[in-house]
């Protein structure tokens, strides 16, 4: 009942807010500034979001061919078992994100999710987790920008894919420097030990299938160290859910 409840008030919410971006309140494009009720229009979603490319099932990165999993992850399988990503982060869709992030744009957040939730059906062997867990933010980092760019997006998502959400299950127990800014080499032991389960949702893992929310997947560190602290946990299985994926270099 509580489904259909929130499936209704966001079906409203969408019906009205087309008809203020389209009468009283015309908005722009995020990508091309073109006005569109839309917070993307659909030339910008055609070209640069609505191509799929065969990508490695474990860990999402781009393959020539329509092997299974690339050659690092043959080598060193990681913690987790499974990656979706939306598109590549590469301009101009990368603005989205930085959008989000860095201008505090959280109405982007729900395209975000809605974006991710296209390529999450896509996929033909799609296992639904059975709950879905952001990467955290540390103290220091939160307070700075003000919100959990990951849970932004995880909450609309959770209500796409009809997911439970647990926004406190993990904790980022150790601030660390933003990978960005971490040289290739050290970023593995950068997030050693960032990440702990909170012991009263523990119980929650055993056995459990968990979908691990982030914005964007680089060199794979963080959601692996979260990934691992998950496993460690109980959890059986970790699919990461990541909006964009980080071409190799």
């Amino acid at each position: 009942m509580r489904t259909a409840t929130l499936h209704r008030l966001d079906a409203a919410w969408q019906a009205l807010r087309l008809w203020l971006g389209a009468t009283v309140l015309p908005a722009q494009c995020a990508l091309c500034g073109i006005g569109c009720p839309e917070v993307l229009c659909s030339p910008c979603r055609a070209q640069y979001l609505g191509l799929l490319r065969p990508r490695c099932r474990q860990c999402a990165n781009p393959l020539d061919d329509v092997a299974l999993l690339c050659g690092r992850c043959v080598r060193h399988s990681p913690a987790y078992d499974a990656t979706i990503t939306a598109f590549d982060y590469a301009a101009p869709a990368d603005q989205l994100l930085l959008q989000l992030k860095f201008g505090a744009r959280l109405a982007l957040a729900p395209l975000l999710a809605q974006l991710l939730h296209v390529a999450i059906k896509q996929q033909q062997a799609w296992q639904a987790p059975q709950l879905l867990c952001p990467v955290p933010l540390g103290p220091a980092r939160l307070a700075e920008r003000g919100f959990n760019q990951a849970l932004e997006i995880a909450r609309p998502l959770a209500r796409l894919l009809e997911v439970p959400l647990q926004p406190r299950l993990a904790l980022r127990v150790r601030d660390t420097r933003a990978q960005s800014g971490v040289a290739p080499q050290e970023r593995q032991a950068n997030l050693a030990h960032a990440f702990a389960i909170a012991p009263e949702h523990a119980p929650l893992l055993q056995g459990c299938h968990v979908g691990i929310v982030d914005d964007v997947m680089s060199s794979g560190h963080t959601v692996n160290a979260l990934a691992a602290a998950c496993k460690g946990a109980g959890a059986a299985r970790v699919s990461i859910l990541v909006v964009a994926r980080t071409p190799p270099h």
